[in-house]
């Protein structure tokens, strides 16, 4: 039997929204392969991003999200998020596994991260609200595809876990009330073996006893409690509802640490047992999300939708090479120059190589842009000239915060040069100057570039990204890009 036990941590956390990462295809590969394919190949679901300063999230009680005090609380927290971020992706790629297979997801002989995901440090960048269970209770989850297992705050044996929280009506879910919940044994061979890389627990006390997981995540927060599996309510983009059934959840019974702001976690990374694998399954293979500019008004949102997005207003969509499951379980791209104002820079390509050790990863839950010393010093050298007519300044909020700072007295966008990210294959990443020379605080821009160590790779975070459409294609590999309002009609 799991108790609730709580112990919430003082320290400013936050879990990262990282976006659905996949493990190499290959020709024996059938995990996306159109016998998948379903009746609802032609239709879409949209989530609603709310990002962890949204008003919307202020309001919930006893919750640290919301709003923050002031543009440097503001980028105080995000920069806090992307220094845990990076030390999760570091854990991550060593040993780095060369050659990931879909298939070895499936093999007893796996090797345990020593930690779960970007959730290893409190509360998430981004929420969707989410219902599962029959009849359907609504939640709100952090969104997050460096998890695998979509899991809440829950009662199942424990007849005082979150009798607390229950008593000020919070949302914990109840499996016993729910007609398609169904615990996975923890005798079978998805608990001793398919489950494995998700923490579950070995020893069965009974043949009976469900499969129980304990994840441990970097902070030293600890979830312990059963899988099993049950149906989620998605809503199509016509107002239709419609069921994903058997999709797996873990009920968690047991915390200590950091959970205390949110329902619980939406696994949105890759795993034959993964929300964003059955819902993919359903929706023609392919997932998009568009991230607005972080600053912008609370009435423009972030969206997530699996399936086809068809905006007429896009410009034509660039297409580029995936490497998936090199780097499990992030975004890979073959990235092979970066150029200001038209001129390529000159960093070593060992920095490009993923085999090597280096290359670029897109990762939607890390805020800015971390490069590995070789590429920041060769990108900061070419910005030297126009940032050094203004004061230098330093934004004094903590440890890997941006290095170039200065005062926008007399600052104008057409002052700084055209940064271009250019892809192997031909395609090429042009942001706006915005979401490379940001605003950090009241009278102070930065560069949104920070070092970060050789070897590993280099990530490239969502204000790069923001204000493009960014569509995933799982079954092909392909990773397309345009420019985006982030407003499309349904």
């Amino acid at each position: 039997m799991f108790c609730f036990r709580f112990h919430p941590s003082k320290m400013e956390s936050s879990i990262i929204f990282i976006f659905l990462s996949l493990s190499l295809f290959s020709n024996n590969c059938n995990f996306f392969s159109p016998v998948h394919a379903s009746k609802y190949n032609h239709g879409k679901v949209k989530f609603k991003l709310i990002h962890r300063h949204s008003p919307e999230l202020g309001k919930m009680s006893g919750t640290t999200l919301g709003p923050p005090s002031s543009s440097r609380e503001r980028i105080k927290q995000l920069i806090h998020s992307d220094t845990a971020r990076l030390r999760a992706i570091s854990h991550r790629l060593v040993p780095r596994r060369k050659n990931f297979q879909v298939e070895t997801l499936r093999s007893s002989n796996l090797v345990e991260l020593p930690m779960r995901s970007a959730a290893d440090i409190g509360t998430g960048q981004y929420f969707v609200s989410f219902r599962i269970g029959s009849p359907p209770r609504k939640f709100i989850m952090i969104a997050d595809t460096g998890s695998t297992v979509t899991w809440m705050k829950c009662k199942y044996k424990c007849k005082t876990c979150f009798d607390d929280r229950i008593h000020h009506h919070e949302r914990i879910f109840n499996p016993k009330t729910s007609r398609t919940f169904i615990p996975i044994p923890c005798f079978s061979s998805m608990c001793k073996q398919d489950l494995a890389r998700s923490f579950s627990l070995q020893k069965c006390h009974r043949s009976t006893s469900p499969c129980a997981y304990d994840f441990r995540y970097s902070d030293g927060t600890k979830v312990l409690g059963i899988f099993g599996n049950d149906t989620v309510i998605v809503r199509l983009t016509n107002g239709k509802k419609i069921k994903v059934p058997d999709v797996m959840i873990g009920c968690s019974e047991t915390i200590f640490g950091n959970f205390h702001d949110i329902d619980g976690v939406m696994g949105l990374g890759f795993d034959q047992h993964s929300f964003a694998v059955k819902a993919a399954e359903k929706f023609g293979n392919k997932f998009s999300y568009c991230l607005v500019d972080h600053l912008s008004p609370s009435d423009l949102v972030n969206f997530l939708v699996f399936g086809e997005v068809d905006d007429s207003t896009l410009p034509e969509m660039q297409h580029t090479e995936l490497f998936l499951g090199i780097v499990n379980p992030y975004y890979a791209v073959n990235v092979s120059g970066i150029s200001i104002d038209g001129e390529m820079l000159a960093i070593p390509s060992y920095a490009w190589d993923l085999k090597s050790g280096g290359g670029f990863i897109v990762d939607s839950g890390s805020s800015l842009t971390h490069l590995v010393e070789p590429v920041f010093n060769q990108v900061i050298a070419a910005f030297q000239a126009p940032i050094s007519k203004f004061k230098k300044l330093s934004l004094s909020v903590g440890p890997s915060e941006p290095e170039y700072c200065f005062g926008d007295v007399g600052y104008k966008e057409s002052l700084m040069p055209k940064l271009e990210v250019h892809f192997a294959d031909g395609a090429k990443l042009t942001p706006p100057v915005k979401s490379y020379v940001i605003d950090a605080a009241e009278g102070i821009k930065c560069l949104g570039f920070v070092p970060t160590r050789w070897p590993g790779p280099s990530v490239i975070g969502n204000i790069l990204q923001q204000n493009h459409l960014w569509e995933f294609d799982l079954l092909n590999g392909k990773l397309g890009f345009a420019p985006s309002s982030c407003t499309f009609d349904d």
